[in-house]
């Protein structure tokens, strides 16, 4: 069960290095490249989204069967279990909700980089003509 969790990590860890190389200054040289190897890999890091939903009904799923350790029915180690699996959980939570941010962010990102490259194009072919 950890793989997922890490494919989940290096995901959202890629569409943030993506974002980030968009949205620095200064690399309008590569900034064309980054778009379109951007741009191409949307629709497979669309995949995302789904499987973190799939994650988010397990994380549910194991909170709604999870026994519960309350009163003096349970020793130190299984509340201490419970307090760790409980931990683990929110912190799977929050890395579903990184990389669905982020997923969110790279398609805002990428859209307004390509909408910026057209107006650009339509400035110039405008500055020719006259």
């Amino acid at each position: 069960m950890a793989l997922e969790w890490v494919v989940l990590g290096y995901a959202a860890g890629a569409e943030a290095i993506m974002v980030l190389l968009l949205t620095i200054p200064g690399l309008d040289g590569l900034r064309k490249g980054l778009t379109a190897v951007t741009r191409n890999l949307l629709k497979p890091f669309m995949s995302v989204v789904p499987f973190c939903l799939f994650l988010l009904m397990d994380i549910y799923w194991k909170y709604e069967t999870r026994p519960s350790c309350e009163g003096e029915s349970c020793t130190p180690t299984e509340h201490l279990r419970h307090q760790k699996s409980i931990m683990k959980s929110q912190r799977n939570a929050l890395l579903i909700c990184v990389a669905l941010v982020f997923y969110w962010l790279l398609y805002s990102v990428t859209h307004l980089v390509v909408k910026i490259e057209q107006l650009n194009q339509r400035v110039e072919r405008l500055k020719n003509k006259e």
